[in-house]
């Protein structure tokens, strides 16, 4: 099975780890992986700013650089949502460019979505001993419909905790140009959303985008609270490691 990755703008920039641990686990499953050097971002941050036709620049790119792939995985199901939701909407008037955006959302999958659902992974042989909450982005699981997944596999891993979520509905607020143009809201619902994650005495948040974990992460260190933040593949192949399989 051949799979291209899709390397999001903040793992580019500040998780680069991320990306490299979806290769290893892809690879651990039989996936030839490949990287399309022309790739650039996805365009959500444009579109969610109201630069429709920029959007749509970085739509049109994303869709020739992807549109030969068999599968296309990303570590984002935020990025992921963008391409499968709003991608064929962004072309509704266009029944070529329709038709080939409508291909290539339905081929492009979230990290965990793509192990589970195409893969059909449920244990990665991976062991990590702490205490973890899932955080699920809302673009994850309003747009793209994934919510189960990423908490299958971190049920298989040996010796984790998986701790209940009390508000899996609550945005942590980063929302992307949300936080730079709101950043009072923003940082008060990042605040309220670790004061939760805090009170499940949880080791680590674990989260499918890096935005969540920048957005948290930062909030965490600034206040000295006793919890990080780890990517989901991060996560697993550091345990698959630890666990020697």
């Amino acid at each position: 099975m051949k799979v291209s990755l899709f390397i999001t703008c903040l793992a580019d920039h500040f998780y680069p780890e991320v990306g490299e641990a979806v290769v290893h686990l892809l690879r651990r499953y039989g996936c030839e992986v490949d990287f399309p050097p022309n790739q650039t971002c996805c365009g959500q941050p444009a579109w969610n700013t109201g630069l429709e036709d920029e959007a749509r620049a970085y739509a049109r790119a994303y869709i020739e650089t992807f549109e030969n792939s068999e599968y296309v995985v990303m570590p984002s199901g935020s990025c992921a949502g963008h391409v499968r939701y709003y991608y064929p909407q962004m072309f509704k008037d266009d029944k070529e460019m329709y038709r080939r955006a409508c291909a290539v959302a339905d081929k492009t999958y979230e990290f965990s979505q793509f192990l589970v659902n195409v893969l059909g992974v449920r244990d990665v042989g991976a062991r990590f001993p702490a205490k973890v909450v899932f955080h699920n982005n809302c673009h994850m699981q309003r747009e793209l419909g994934v919510f189960e997944e990423p908490l299958t596999l971190l049920r298989h891993v040996r010796d984790l905790e998986l701790l209940d979520n009390p508000r899996y509905d609550l945005c942590c607020g980063f929302g992307g140009a949300f936080s730079v143009k709101m950043p009072e809201i923003s940082t008060a619902m990042a605040d309220e959303r670790l004061g939760i994650y805090v009170g499940t005495k949880a080791d680590i948040i674990v989260s499918c985008d890096g935005g969540c974990l920048m957005h948290m992460g930062g909030r965490a260190e600034r206040q000295g609270l006793p919890v990080r933040t780890m990517h989901l593949a991060t996560l697993l192949w550091e345990g698959v490691k630890s666990n020697g399989r």
